[in-house]
Parts: structure tokens; sequence; C-alpha cells
């Protein structure tokens, strides 16, 4: 499939229109030169609206237009418990984290851990995310989205990998988080608004031209084993999503690591004017994350209904805007997909080099380094980042069948750690730096024991486990150092009374958002 002539030039304008935006907003002020905090932190001005349509934008990414789409043309419905279930999660971060972080003055998440316990985990966990942004979140973007531009585009996969990385690049790294965000309020409208164009074609195909709403309960009637939200222990995909754990175990592991703990979606929040700013801002998120599904899911499902033409799952998508979406509107859903893509990568090079420059560079290399050199440093760690991911990404990812499952898995591996290192750190006051230490050692190895003694347990359910021998493991050790040690660890969170407040604007939509929540799993159990 080829963009038509009219196609290609909308597709090319959206990307010069974003390069141009991120140029634009990255300008520095006469007499000003850019310090960390306007780099890193975007000057922590950003208001309510463009936080949560930047947190959406660079959480979709390629991996659900492709691969939740893949996942939906696969197993159905049930796959968009992840976005349903982090509509939720974000009111929990929103209400008991970040409070705290702001309150602490932070810039990387490792920087909090290095508060609360010390520099050893601080430095293992930084490594550990630097190393993870690289090798699976930047490479599957990239990965992914340039299968759909190859495809669209007719270039080698490699070809679009360097389109992407150059696209990305040029917009992001001058500017800084300021750059991203401003971008991605853009760049969330255009996914949005292009998903649900190609949302309402494939739904209307789907009808035989009777409308979206029409082909909506065609499908329901056709594939109603496609909106299953619980899955059955009989269905072939209940070890992806296994019935009732995606309510009450393992998935809030991965959506509380991926929400309250991830550098890449936290730091636009750290970059808020004020907590009652980042609550708004992650409520307007939420809603957002109730309107994905339609954009990403339900296009895989009317894929399946119309006996999409594929040899892989993750192809879906790309039949979609090769066989449905007509000249003129294809452009517009290709930017869309394309939007989704830039937004996550510059979101990810950045947090990359956040946590270089401040927790390794500037803790460790350089500690009296100038604003100016910090800096340089970022620019420099961003661009290194993305090289390596292009060259890395399609010997990495070429042979996985369902990406999105894939991510899911072994960042589940580390998940459970995570989560039991800052929740306890957070809530814990008698939580000791030793006990943290051997709790993130161990994470790993003890998913992948778990892993090799239950190979039939559903990744949710082993996740559930390791969270568990986790948080047995961090309350014995320190129980027992505290013991041994006749004291309380002093670097503990000091949580003030008024600290959780919110107001009634957040509570209002907070309501509002579980009861769709709710509403959506009764009328699809």
């Amino acid at each position: 499939m080829n963009l038509s002539p009219l196609d290609f030039i909308i597709f090319i304008g959206y990307c010069v229109f974003i390069i141009v935006i991120g140029i634009l907003v990255s300008r520095e002020k006469k007499g000003h030169k850019k310090n960390s905090t306007d780099y890193f932190l975007a000057s922590k001005s950003l208001p309510w609206w463009a936080i949560g349509a930047s947190l959406i934008a660079s959480n979709i990414s390629a991996e659900q237009f492709i691969g939740m789409s893949g996942s939906g043309f696969a197993i159905g419905l049930g796959i968009a418990s992840y976005e349903f279930m982090a509509a939720i999660t974000l009111l929990v971060v929103a209400k008991f984290f970040l409070p705290i972080y702001i309150k602490e003055g932070i810039f990387t998440m490792p920087q909090f851990l290095k508060l609360r316990y010390d520099d050893r985990i601080r430095t293992s966990l930084a490594i550990f995310w630097i190393m993870l942004y690289i090798f699976v979140n930047l490479t599957t973007v990239l990965y992914l989205s340039a299968l759909a531009l190859s495809v669209v585009l007719g270039i080698t996969t490699f070809q679009a990998i360097l389109g992407l990385a150059t696209v990305a690049v040029a917009y992001s790294i001058y500017g800084g988080l300021k750059a991203v965000a401003w971008t991605d309020v853009v760049q969330v409208i255009f996914l949005v608004a292009g998903g649900l164009v190609t949302t309402f074609l494939a739904l209307d195909a789907v009808s035989g031209g009777q409308g979206a709403i029409a082909g909506f309960s065609q499908l329901l009637v056709e594939v109603p084993e496609k909106f299953d939200m619980i899955l059955e222990e009989t269905n072939p995909f209940y070890k992806d999503l296994p019935g009732m754990t995606v309510l009450f175990g393992g998935m809030w592991i991965a959506n509380i690591s991926y929400w309250g703990f991830n550098q890449y979606i936290i730091q636009r929040a750290l970059a808020a004017k004020s907590v009652k700013e980042v609550q708004w801002g992650l409520s307007f998120a939420a809603f957002l994350k109730l309107l994905i599904p339609l954009v990403v899911v339900l296009p895989g499902i009317a894929a399946f209904a119309l006996n999409a033409d594929i040899t892989r799952y993750d192809e879906a998508y790309p039949w979609l805007l090769s066989n449905i979406v007509p000249t003129g509107v294809k452009g517009l859903a290709f930017a869309a997909l394309i939007a989704a893509a830039l937004s996550s990568l510059s979101s990810m090079m950045n947090s990359t080099a956040t946590i270089f420059t401040m927790d390794i560079y500037k803790a460790h290399l350089k500690k009296d380094a100038s604003e100016n050199q910090l800096v340089s440093i970022g620019r420099l760690v961003s661009l290194v980042a993305i090289i390596i991911a292009a060259l890395v990404a399609e010997p990495l990812l070429g042979g996985e069948e369902q990406i999105f499952q894939f991510i899911q898995k072994y960042t589940g591996y580390v998940s459970p750690g995570i989560v039991v290192l800052f929740a306890f750190g957070l809530f814990w006051k008698k939580t000791t730096s030793n006990a943290a230490l051997a709790t993130a050692i161990a994470s790993v190895p003890v998913s992948i024991i778990i892993d090799l003694v239950f190979p039939t347990m559903p990744f949710l359910d082993q996740m559930g486990v390791v969270f568990l021998l986790l948080t047995a493991l961090i309350i014995i050790y320190s129980l027992y150092e505290n013991k041994t040690k006749n004291r309380v660890p002093e670097n503990y969170v000091r949580i003030e009374t008024n600290l959780f407040s919110t107001d009634s604007i957040f509570n209002v939509a907070a309501l509002a958002i579980l009861f769709i929540t709710a509403a959506i799993y009764i009328i699809f159990w």
C-alpha cells in the first residue's frame, strides 16, 4: 500500500508542523539560558490540561495502535482492561503519590529512592531504567511504528526506523520536556481524532455502509466472544488475561508500577504548577484513558470480523489503513499513528536523559557540573539513546507475534519489585535501606524462578505471587534490622495530615470515572 499524493502531503505536512512547533516553544528568552529545571521539568510551569494531554500522548504509542489492535484482533475487548484499570490507577497516583513527590521536590524517581533509602538503590535502579527505556520501550515504539510506516510507504523497516528517529530528534532534543509536553498537546488531538476516524470507518465497513453504530451492533452479534471482559479458563488467551485476576490481582501491580513510579510518565506531573494542577491533569488523563479502547481495540475486533488477510496479529491496524481508510483520510489516520509514536519516543528520550544526567552524571561523574553542562549532557544522552534503539529494534523484536503482550510479560519481571520498593518507601517508615536493596536484587531472579517452576501460570498471576514474596522479604528483613539496631530508620517520608486532601473538582471527576468503569465491566462482563 502506498499513500496517495494528497495523503503523503498531509503526512509530511504533519511531521513538519510538529518540528516547527517544537522549535518555536524551545526558543530561549533573551538573556536566559536553559537550566536543568527548564530542560528536564519545563520550568515547572505546565497547566493541568497540558499535563493530561502529555501523559496520554506519551502513553499511547505504536505499542497501543499496532500492538493493542493486534491483541484486540486475537483476544478482544478484554485487552482493554489495561486501559480501564489505568484510569482508576491514575486517580490513586494523583491522590496518594504525587503530593509526596512534589513536596520532596525531586527530578527523578531514582532521586526519591536516594532520599528514602541510599545511593546504592538510586544508582542500581537508575541503570536499570536507562536500559529498560532504551532496549524495551524505545525499541518497541520504533519497531511497531516502522512496521506500519514501511507498509504504507513501501520502504524497509530499518529505513522507517531511521525516519522516525530523525523527526523525534529534530523537535525534542533541543527543547527538552517543554518541547515534548507542548507538542504532545497537539499530538493527542491528532491521535484521538485520527484514531476515531479509523474506528468509525472500520465499523462502517463491518455494517456494509450502514454506519458505525450499526457496525458495532453487528460486531456484538457476529463475534460476541470478542467482547468478554473477564475471560473463562477455556478461552485460548486465558493465560494473557486470567479471569478475575484482571480486577483483583497482578494487573494492579503492572498499572501502579507504570503510572506511579515510571519516570517518563511521572516527569510531566513533576513539572506541574501545583498539586491541584497535577491532580486535575491526571483526572483529565483518566477520562481520556477511557476513550482509548475505542481508538486502539475496536479496530482490531473489526479487522477480525472483516476477515483481515494478515499473517500476524500486529498487522491488523496496518491492514485497516490499507484496505478501509480512503484517500484523503488515510494521511490523517496515518498522522495519528505517527503522532503517537513521536510523542512516546520524545518522552522516553527525555526521561532517559534526565535519569542519566541527574542520577549518574551529576551524582557520580561530575558533582560540580554547571547548569549548562547538565543541559548539554541531557541532549547528548537523548541522541545516543535513540541511535542505540534504532540499531537494535528490528533484530530484537522482528520475530514476536503479539508485541504488546511481550512487553507486559518482561516488564512484569521487574514491576513487583518496583511497587514493593516505592510503596513501602512511601508509606512504611520502618523499611530499611538494606531490605530495599535485597528486594531490588531479588525481583528479577524470583520472577524467573516462579516462571520456571510454574510455566503454565498466567504472567499476571506470577506477578501477584512475586509481589507477595517480595513484600514478605522487605517486611521480615526490615523488622529484623530494626530489632538488631533497636531503632527506626531516620530517612522515612514524613506525611502531613492534610497532604492527601483533594478539592471538589477532582472528587467529582474521580466518582464519574469510577462509575463509568464499573458500568463497562457490568455491561461486558
